[in-house]
């Protein structure tokens, strides 16, 4: 493996909060007075910043019923929310198969890494320390700590910054286009994982080194 550095985006990347986004849209939703969507549905907007994805299912562009909707979400099932709706988001993400043994062998061989994602700083540490695998990661980038989120690469340097290194030394991987773009915005390669929703052939667009079925293909991939 060339790379001194492996950064990661979160959702369908490295774990699932599937039940809790859903649950956050459903309420949310509810609240505006819109017809509740599907899990299917809330699952492609995932990757998304709320307002991105709240205007990916209702077509609405409107800002103040965007920053409603985010609202509500955060109150519910967020950064402010508290009781079952916050136990759900930190105590119902899974991580996904493969993830700890990735992050602790790229630990053990002295790599890098680092989460880049449009989820809260915050609760992705929650989510790993409920896991009891907070000691995995080394730094987390979340949307709440840049000013402008994936594709925009602001977090992306940031992440190179405090680790020290240039972009062509890191890997990004991730599993929508939004982070092919934002490893092509920032000049790293890219690696798609196809935990998500996206099809393989969606990446055929944007420079990549590799598409991986899963996490453990990645890792097989790395150690090749």
């Amino acid at each position: 493996m060339n790379y001194q550095g492996i950064f990661f985006d979160f959702d369908y990347t490295l774990g699932d909060s599937t039940a809790a986004i859903a649950e956050g849209y459903r309420l949310g939703f509810a609240a505006l007075g819109l017809p509740e969507p599907t899990v299917e549905q809330v699952r492609t907007t995932v990757g998304m910043t709320l307002e991105n994805g709240f205007t990916h299912l209702t077509g609405e562009t409107d800002p103040v019923r965007q920053a409603a909707f985010a609202h509500q979400f955060h109150i519910t099932v967020g950064t402010e929310a508290h009781g079952p709706g916050r136990e759900l988001m930190i105590r119902g993400t899974t991580l996904l198969p493969g993830a700890v043994e990735l992050l602790a062998a790229l630990k053990g061989a002295g790599v890098h890494t680092a989460i880049v994602s449009t989820k809260p700083g915050d609760t992705l540490r929650q989510i790993f320390a409920h896991q009891g695998k907070l000691e995995l990661l080394e730094l987390v980038i979340g949307g709440d700590d840049v000013s402008r989120n994936k594709p925009d690469p602001e977090g992306l340097n940031l992440a190179l910054a405090r680790l020290g290194l240039e972009p062509g030394q890191v890997l990004f991987c991730g599993d929508t286009v939004i982070d092919a773009a934002t490893a092509q915005a920032g000049g790293c390669d890219f690696c798609a994982v196809l935990n998500g929703t996206t099809p393989r052939e969606a990446f055929q667009d944007y420079p990549h080194v590799h598409i991986a079925d899963d996490l453990p293909g990645l890792q097989r991939w790395l150690n090749g």
